[in-house]
């Protein structure tokens, strides 16, 4: 289990985190969200022992995570990172990137192990390609294969989808996500899609002023959110009478008090969502037609 207690970093005089407390169970997924310059790749950076903290402490099982001012070598045997630059070798093929750091006292194990996870990055086709020809989705697909080579217990994924193509992300996610859930290896993945976290974290934890506000499962959050910034994370949605309200609870009616007149339709293929003006305010709903310009319509709130 990661065990994380009042953890504080810094840079220089400024504050980045402060006392961050939470945990991670073998086999878990943790999402970590929060806006830009929130801390998220600095968390998972002090997580993996590259900074060293100001105050608290970090373990996984029984032992303690420390940073450079204790370790000649940053990082565990038992965890991997994968940041956002890939570090990999250019000048050597996939399939011998992934395998680098296998041994090579039993070479049908190793090239079997480098074959099950291409498969799993989805990269069978580009195998034998030199890294240095490949696009940087498919360079981040090798970075996230090397580092599961060696089975880690914990992998740190930041961003670990954002070089992929859209038409090949969703298969990708499910094929790594699946593939960490049945080898029992605990993920902390940060990230500002919420594409990462619905159907695959156990838990999700939102960064906000340098702290945590809220850590819970992503049902919980996106059916109870606290903030817009939570509300947002998840979707379009509205403020009324001072209560977040997603753009899909509001449907047009035939009668209501609450009458909005339409400013745009956007289409997003399978609804519209459609802008309109309640009291001067601006208020999304979706719809399964679009409206023209300055329709009158009345909206009902369904939750």
């Amino acid at each position: 289990m990661l065990q994380v207690k009042q953890l504080t970093f810094s840079y220089n005089d400024t504050p980045v985190l402060k006392d961050l407390s939470f945990q991670v169970k073998p086999g878990e997924h943790l999402s970590i969200i929060g806006e830009s310059g929130s801390g998220k790749s600095t968390l998972l950076k002090v997580l993996y022992g590259e900074y060293d903290s100001l105050k608290g402490t970090i373990f996984w099982k029984e032992e303690e995570i420390l940073g450079p001012k204790h370790n000649l070598v940053i990082g565990y045997n038992f965890m991997k990172y994968v940041a956002q630059e890939f570090d990999l070798m250019p000048f050597i093929s996939v399939e011998e990137n992934i395998g680098k750091f296998l041994s090579n006292f039993y070479p049908e194990e190793k090239q079997k192990r480098v074959a099950e996870l291409i498969k799993v990055v989805e990269l069978e086709n580009v195998a034998k390609t030199k890294v240095k020809l490949l696009s940087g989705g498919q360079k981040q697909r090798v970075a996230l294969a090397r580092a599961l080579a060696k089975q880690p217990e914990i992998i740190l994924l930041d961003e670990p989808f954002s070089h992929i193509d859209n038409f090949k992300k969703q298969s990708l996610r499910r094929s790594v996500f699946k593939y960490l859930k049945e080898n029992n290896i605990a993920c902390v993945v940060a990230t500002h899609d919420k594409e990462d976290v619905l159907g695959y974290a156990d838990k999700m934890l939102v960064l906000n002023n340098h702290k945590i506000a809220v850590n819970n499962t992503p049902e919980y959050l996106y059916k109870n959110p606290e903030t817009p910034l939570i509300a947002a994370f998840f979707g379009e949605f509205n403020v009324i009478n001072n209560e977040i309200i997603y753009a899909h609870q509001i449907q047009v009616v035939e009668k209501s008090e609450l009458k909005a007149t339409v400013k745009h339709s956007y289409f997003k293929g399978n609804y519209y969502l459609v802008e309109s003006i309640v009291d001067t305010k601006v208020v999304l709903f979706k719809s399964k037609e679009a409206f023209s310009l300055d329709t009158n319509v009345c909206l009902k709130i369904s939750k």
